[in-house]
């Protein structure tokens, strides 16, 4: 397929110009760069047919075609994922992958891992889309052996890749957008670039999102039905971030940023009958910096790369309901954090990476019961990969040592584990892109401080969730002359978890975390890709994901809730694309769908989630005025107005509309 965007272009050619192709497989962390005359023929999504384990992935030019709206659009476009939405623009929308909660999903920013150290939780609805250059998401161990500890210490990974470009010449390039949608949605964005001296690029990116969120809904009553609108929903969110890029020579390398995150919202909580009131809100407040340096040796043989970070989160919890304010709450959080990484590739099929990652995390309350506990991380990763040209096999050994301790009162054990992981890729055909893959990892999860210290609710007992996870499956790419494509993916999966963490009720006011939970999942990942010229300047463009998964409790034989669905997991999800890109007006219809879930893990009356289908619309068009580029779109969401619920008495909105100008000069 001709035309990789120019961002995939510069990425790779930059590479080759830093390292051997022994190496050129492992190093997906350098920031892609914008050079002149430059036409490469080849195919963007090579990498994720040929992976030896599940990679999903979408860049920015992908998302426009095919009408992406926001982070969690996306994701629903991604098999495997389930996705928690609280509803509007400022709701709390958290991601898990084939069944493990959200905590065993590591989400990276720019290569390094986000941190919450109280839930374990990360709110993805924070990460503006229009600052997005690529999401990236892998099931096991990644190709890229040249990561992090961390990033190999989770079941999953989501890559939140940033724009990145380095401009050909010295003068400032700026990007304007604004947005304003339905129930009183407005949302500016400005971001500005460079590139000052001849190796020192600059940027810095701000954006601000302000909604009602007063959206309407139905609300039922037996046979009674009556309409009405969300309240308490009001979102004021601002973000900014700098950027530096520096490359002094060709072997040495620097990029860092700081980033700032403000968002004072109201909180709708959960709709009851006759009653929509509520007074809770919450501020999020987020500040973090990160460097890392990257040298190559003088052989080309190996590569280090050392990154540190320091961040900082504050939740500030009110609700003004409650009698004497008893429940609100300020939460502080800390986490200073260092990694060092190692590639080893002497030529040949053989590379090797060594990784050593360390991290302090604490927290604090106003609570008066708070122990102020801490945490000391040190996670070792050995990697070894052999790449051929129809083999690739990958072998990790992760070691993970947890230090637990309290300033105030009893702390958590300490917690250990070594975690093997296996994984390879083999081409049937020696002319055909036709792959099948295969691969284990054994991982598993610390308890959160919140699971062990929050007052009436954790314990400094718990053990960790134990993961063991296997996939098989099989890619397939073809392109033909008349520059038409077409890629599938199928995997099936088996997933055990030991000694899950769960609550259960001592009283009616008392909950306590216990490992009680044994939890099964197995299922299956389908996704196809696909690109058909139509005509001079047309062509259409096709995306479609399924999956299925069976995630059952497995606790207690002798229960009668043994073997049900957990909950909020649908045993069906699925999406579906099609753009229609044309000199005119380019056009995109999809759609995104789950199957009814269960609220509990019992299945009781009552608490059963009807599924949904979900249609959307989208219109663009890129036009050039005065040596500048300028792009309109309009976007409508939910055309059917189908009302329906994610999270339990948490109304979507239903049909709603944004349109939006963004100027690129």
């Amino acid at each position: 397929m001709k035309a990789m965007t120019m961002a995939m272009l510069v990425a790779g050619v930059s590479w080759v110009t830093m390292a051997p192709p022994a190496m050129a497989q492992d190093s997906d962390t350098l920031r892609t760069h914008r050079l002149r005359g430059v036409e490469v023929y080849g195919d963007r999504h090579r990498r994720a047919v040929k992976s030896t384990s599940p990679l999903q992935q979408m860049d920015s030019g992908e998302m426009l075609r095919l009408g992406v709206t926001d982070i969690a659009d996306a994701l629903h476009r991604m098999p495997g994922i389930n996705l928690r939405d609280y509803g509007g623009a400022g709701g709390l929308k958290t991601v898990s992958v084939r069944g493990f909660g959200a905590q065993h999903t590591g989400v990276s920013y720019d290569g390094v891992l986000l941190s919450e150290c109280q839930s374990g939780e990360i709110d993805v609805s924070r990460y503006a889309l229009d600052h997005v250059q690529s999401l990236r998401l892998t099931v096991g161990d990644n190709d890229d052996i040249f990561v992090s500890a961390r990033q190999a210490a989770s079941a999953a990974v989501l890559a939140i890749e940033t724009l990145n470009e380095v401009p050909a010449d010295c003068r400032a390039h700026l990007t304007a957008q604004a947005k304003m949608g339905s129930f009183g949605y407005v949302s500016p964005f400005v971001r500005y670039v460079q590139r000052v001296a001849n190796r020192l690029t600059l940027s810095a990116t701000a954006d601000y999102t302000y909604a009602e969120n007063d959206y309407p809904f139905k609300l039922r009553n037996g046979s009674v039905v009556t309409h009405e609108r969300r309240t308490n929903s009001r979102m004021n969110s601002g973000h900014g971030e700098v950027a530096a890029q520096w490359q002094p020579n060709d072997r040495n390398r620097v990029w860092g940023k700081v980033y700032y995150y403000d968002n004072d919202r109201q909180l709708p909580g959960i709709v009851r009958l006759y009653t929509n009131v509520c007074g809770e809100r919450l501020r999020d407040r987020n500040l973090f910096a990160q460097a890392t340096w990257q040298t190559t040796s003088a052989n080309r043989q190996m590569v280090m790369k050392t990154t540190a970070k320091y961040n900082w989160a504050a939740s500030i919890y009110q609700d003004t309901l409650k009698v004497d304010r008893k429940d609100d709450a300020t939460y502080h959080q800390r986490e200073a954090y260092a990694s060092m990484a190692l590639l080893y590739a002497p030529g040949g099929n053989w590379s090797m990476d060594y990784s050593a990652d360390y991290a302090f995390n604490n927290l604090s309350s106003t609570l008066p019961t708070d122990v102020r506990p801490y945490r000391h991380s040190v996670l070792q990763s050995l990697t070894a990969k052999y790449a051929s040209r129809r083999l690739v096999a990958l072998a990790r050994l992760l070691g993970s040592l947890y230090y637990n301790g309290a300033r105030q009162g009893a702390s958590a054990r300490e917690m250990r584990r070594l975690s093997p992981s296996l994984s390879l890729s083999y081409r049937l055909l020696p002319h055909e892109a036709l792959y099948v893959r295969a691969s284990y990892k054994d991982i598993f999860r610390v308890p959160t401080f919140s699971e062990s210290y929050f007052f009436h609710y954790g314990s400094t007992d718990l053990s960790p969730e134990k993961t063991d996870q296997y996939n098989i499956g099989v890619t397939w790419m073809h392109q033909w002359s008349g520059g038409g494509s077409l890629q599938g993916t199928v995997d099936g999966y088996l997933n055990h978890v030991k000694d899950k963490i769960v609550a259960v009720p001592y009283n009616m006011f008392v909950w306590r975390t216990v490992n009680v939970a044994k939890v099964t999942v197995h299922g299956a990942d389908m996704s196809v890709k696909g690109l058909y010229p139509i005509g001079r300047g047309q062509r259409m463009e096709l995306s479609g994901a399924y999956s299925y998964q069976r995630v059952a409790n497995r606790t207690n034989p002798e229960s009668e809730h043994y073997g049900k669905q957990i909950a909020y997991a649908p045993l069906h999800s699925g999406s579906a694309a099609i753009g229609w890109l044309n000199p005119w007006l380019n056009m995109s219809l999809h759609g995104t769908g789950i199957s009814g879930r269960w609220a509990n893990n019992n299945h009781y009356e009552g608490t059963h989630i009807g599924g949904y289908w979900d249609l959307g619309l989208t219109a663009y068009r890129i036009v050039r005025l005065c040596g500048s580029e300028v792009e309109l779109r309009v976007d409508v969401k939910n055309i059917l107005g189908k009302q329906y619920e994610i999270v339990a008495n948490y109304p979507m909105p239903r049909t709603a509309w944004m349109v939006g100008v963004k100027g690129r000069f």
